[in-house]
């Protein structure tokens, strides 16, 4: 079963095939809210839907790492950088949507809601954040940072992942509805901390010979 999904995303047609697939909600959501079919009020789908793909999308990403290792695909990792441009997409999408429907594309107001809302302050900030991840996803950006220095501000993407948590928290603490919200912090939750259980056990072994080294010297 795995040589077979292994044969199946190593084939030349997995990456396009993965392209559409991601595009398909970017379909739906125009698509709809042209027609007048995302309910009766089409703007405010288009806003909450383009902020969900982006939370599924941010899952999808740190679920990557997490696959390929316990299931043995490494083939998986090919899809990262796709999957991360894609979230950074739904991402603006979601604050084209906010600016236009909501605010009217007035920047006054914009920045004004920034700093008097807290959610729309976390939710914005996530985006700042981001932005340099998206624009460092390419070869020569990592040669330009240098393998180490491009790692660490990629990293960046677990403090997103808490902030785009709190920002659907605080978005739905008004209507007292938090069982979609659960759903994410728990899937997030557990992908973050399966990374710092990865990380404790290959620390471990370095600390090992400090431990022996001092318990001798008692």
């Amino acid at each position: 079963m795995r040589s077979f999904i292994r044969r199946g995303l190593s084939s030349p047609f997995a990456k396009p095939i993965a392209f559409v697939l991601a595009l398909l909600p970017f379909v739906w959501l125009v698509g709809g809210a042209e027609l007048d079919r995302r309910g009766a009020n089409p703007a405010e789908a288009l806003e909450r839907s383009s902020g969900d793909w982006t939370l599924r999308l941010l899952c999808i990403v740190l679920a990557i790492t997490p696959l390929r290792t316990v299931a043995g695909l490494p083939e998986l990792a090919k899809f990262r950088r796709m999957a991360g441009l894609f979230v950074y997409f739904y991402a603006v999408l979601h604050l084209f949507a906010y600016s236009w429907f909501d605010m009217g594309f007035d920047l006054a107001d914009i920045g004004g809601d920034i700093v008097k809302r807290p959610f729309i302050l976390v939710g914005f900030t996530a985006i700042v954040l981001l932005t340099p991840l998206a624009l460092t996803s390419f070869n020569r950006a990592i040669r330009a940072l240098g393998a180490r220095r491009w790692q660490l501000l990629h990293r960046l993407v677990y403090a997103i992942a808490v902030l785009a948590v709190v920002h659907f928290f605080w978005m739905r603490a008004g209507k007292h509805n938090f069982a979609e919200v659960a759903v994410y912090a728990v899937v997030l939750g557990g992908l973050l901390a399966w990374r710092v259980v990865q990380f404790v056990r290959k620390k471990a072994p370095l600390r090992l010979p400090f431990a022996v080294n001092w318990l001798q010297k008692q």
